[in-house]
């Protein structure tokens, strides 16, 4: 088995020692398991169970000061499972597997993605909350407390925050790590899964690429991709797929990866970054941000 795990394309950032050695503890615990599938789930919920990372605990606030987990999970033979905007749940891979094995949909989303994750015995109701978290969230004068949500008033408020006017979501808060990720081959079959808590101070129930096939993940015979950065570009372009087609056309996972992140840059303008491993056990990875930390396992 061999795993490749990604922390997110994004800032440098604080203490990258502390979440490299998690980086490697989660590629561990993937290359342990017995298929694919497995491996990138638990090398996943590693990351998730993570402060240090914008996935599960940790992860982002929207702008109604909740924390919503997204991700997606796909294998070789085009199974795939993804759930969206799920307040209170850490292991929201883990909920994608069970869209993909326990469902005959491929996305569930909100309360029902919750109700589902309890349904299956992934735990809910989780404070995803860090310290780091409450303290950045207190910095900022929400206009969310009591009554009922001004929508227009939080957009207004997140432009004078950010300078949001780019739908694209190309200037983002420089501390954003974005997803975590995790690819997977044993030599017979490749799996992909990607998680995250989005983008700090989206506008609440905003979902990016991450749960989208295609975008933020992409399995197929050929490779398995997990994609981070720009949710919204990385959505336009289809970035996962993109690195898959690559090596669908004959290169190996590593120059597919470099190619894609090349057409992304020229495409958007926006920073992102890739992991991929082909079926002949190559892996590769590529980014364009300031930084991407990545591990790998292999057993």
């Amino acid at each position: 088995m061999q795993v490749i795990v990604h922390g997110g394309a994004g800032g440098a950032p604080d203490d990258p020692e502390r979440r490299r050695d998690v980086l490697d503890e989660a590629a561990t615990t993937g290359a342990a398991a017995e298929t694919p599938v497995d491996a990138v789930e638990a090398a996943v919920n590693v990351l998730e169970a993570s402060p240090r990372f914008n996935a599960g605990v940790g992860g982002a606030v929207q702008s109604d000061g909740r924390v919503r987990t997204d991700a997606g999970v796909m294998t070789d033979d085009r199974s795939v499972g993804a759930a969206c905007s799920m307040p209170g749940v850490e292991r929201a891979v883990s909920v994608a597997r069970v869209v993909m094995e326990e469902t005959p949909h491929g996305f569930v989303s909100g309360e029902h993605a919750v109700a589902l994750a309890d349904a299956y015995g992934v735990p809910t109701g989780v404070d995803l909350r860090t310290e780091r978290t409450r303290e950045k969230w207190a910095e900022h004068d929400a206009p969310t407390a009591g009554g009922e949500r001004d929508v227009r008033a939080e957009l207004e408020w997140l432009r004078g925050e950010y300078g949001r006017t780019d739908p694209g979501g190309r200037e983002r808060d420089p501390d954003d790590h974005d997803t975590v990720g995790a690819v997977a081959v044993d030599g017979d079959s490749l799996a992909a899964a990607t998680s995250t808590g989005g983008r700090w101070l989206a506008l609440a129930g905003r979902v990016g690429d991450v749960p989208q096939v295609g975008s933020g993940f992409y399995c197929c015979p050929s490779a398995g991709v997990s994609a981070t950065g720009a949710g919204e570009d990385i959505a336009r372009v289809t970035l996962s797929r993109r690195v898959a087609r690559h090596v669908e056309r004959g290169l190996d996972a590593q120059a597919a990866a470099d190619l894609a992140m090349e057409e992304f840059a020229e495409l958007t303008g926006s920073t992102a970054g890739v992991i991929a491993v082909d079926a002949r056990g190559t892996v590769g990875s590529a980014y364009n941000s300031a930084a991407m930390q990545t591990a790998r396992a292999e057993r």
